[in-house]
């Protein structure tokens, strides 16, 4: 298939079509977060393909999703976090690191009101984030704990890793510059695998804003960077998504080449006992996931976003690191457009504009990059008698 990808978006352009990507992939991902496939085809009559309502009808009581609106175009803590991430960019304007999560990140998310899609009214993000995300607010706002070191002791999940995409943008076409921030951003979060998954998945909205970028490309660019078993779960899901260019195929294999680096076990509402602990040979799921539906989607945004909705188990982050790369690498015009305003319209959000304002952001963040390495070469030239 010919490969959009190629008339190379500007940089405003993908900075929107990664947020929009997300943010869909989010939104069709949460009602059906925790499911298996046959579990989304018994409940909805098939696959999901775009929008849908909750998976539950009672959502108000039903347990455990109670009290959130999942469905309707509704996002979830993935977006209100990488939101949040934005706004800490938009004040900083420069790279990030440990210490604006704590001085920045935090604040905004224990001392604004905010609409929460799924509460359906405005609250702090706080109160609708999960404990692996309050953990930032207990250690780093209560604990005073050094803000490189707060991640250790948190169980290791996608937590960090979800809302890691404006770093990738910040840093586009650099994928190496992309996995060091998000790494460091990332140790007031996370530690092992997760922490490495943050990187990792910086690195490939990084990768995927390089002229002529590709699915194969992207993976490519992301095996060099990773390490352990992130890097060995990527490579071999990778490797068999490469055999499939439909979801529906692809969904038990792509499930099967993960397992051995899976932590949480075969039923996603019970984890194991070794569930989300530090380990140098495992990885979180959701990332090798998502970067394998992009290769069977071969970049194509609905593909790769409903490959990775209709996976099932922690879809909505599957679906929004997948949606923000896919999104990155075709820009706003990759994104169906109905998805786009459906969400936008439910989650009372402006994606277009919160993508505006990070591209102009990593504009200015580009251009005291250069003024530093120039700086550098004349004390170098210096000191090192070129």
């Amino acid at each position: 298939m010919s490969n959009p990808a190629s008339s190379t978006p500007p940089l405003e352009d993908r900075a929107i079509g990664c947020l929009l990507g997300a943010a869909v992939g989010d939104a069709l991902g949460g009602p059906v977060e925790g499911c298996t496939p046959e579990e989304i085809v018994a409940r909805y009559g098939g696959r999901v393909t775009g929008v849908v309502g909750p998976f539950h009808p009672e959502w108000r009581t039903a347990r455990p999703l109670a009290p959130y609106h999942k469905g309707d175009g509704h996002v979830t803590d993935d977006t209100l976090m990488t939101h949040a991430l934005v706004r800490v960019y938009e004040k900083v304007r420069d790279h990030l690191d440990a210490y604006a999560v704590a001085e920045h990140l935090v604040p905004d998310l224990i001392g604004a009101p905010r609409w929460i899609p799924e509460l359906e009214a405005e609250a702090v993000p706080l109160h609708r984030l999960f404990l692996a995300e309050k953990w930032l607010v207990t250690r780093l706002h209560y604990g005073h704990v050094d803000p490189r070191e707060a991640g250790v002791g948190n169980i290791v999940n996608c937590g960090a890793a979800m809302y890691m995409a404006p770093v990738g943008i910040v840093n586009a076409g650099h994928p190496e510059g992309a996995y060091a921030e998000a790494v460091d951003i990332a140790g007031a979060h996370q530690s092992s695998y997760g922490r490495e998954a943050a990187g990792v998945f910086a690195a490939a909205v990084a990768a995927a804003c390089k002229p002529g970028a590709t699915p194969a490309s992207v993976v490519e660019d992301v095996l060099c960077l990773a390490k352990d078993g992130t890097r060995a779960a990527i490579e071999a899901v990778c490797a068999a998504a490469t055999r499939y260019t439909d979801f529906e195929s692809a969904l038990e294999p792509l499930r099967t080449a993960v397992v051995p680096f899976d932590t949480v076990g075969p039923v996603y509402r019970e984890p194991s006992l070794g569930a989300r602990r530090p380990s140098r040979l495992h990885a979180i799921e959701e990332l090798p996931i998502a970067l394998g539906m992009l290769v069977v989607g071969e970049g194509d945004v609905r593909r790769t976003v409903l490959g990775s909705v209709n996976y099932g188990r922690d879809c909505d982050s599957i679906a929004t690191m997948a949606g923000a790369v896919a999104g990155a690498l075709h820009g706003e015009r990759g994104v169906p457009e109905e998805w786009g305003e459906a969400v936008s319209r439910a989650s009372r959000l402006d994606l277009r504009a919160t993508g505006t304002a990070l591209a102009q952001v990593a504009r200015e963040v580009f251009a005291r990059d250069r003024r530093r390495r120039l700086d550098h070469e004349r004390a170098f030239a210096a000191i090192g008698g070129a």
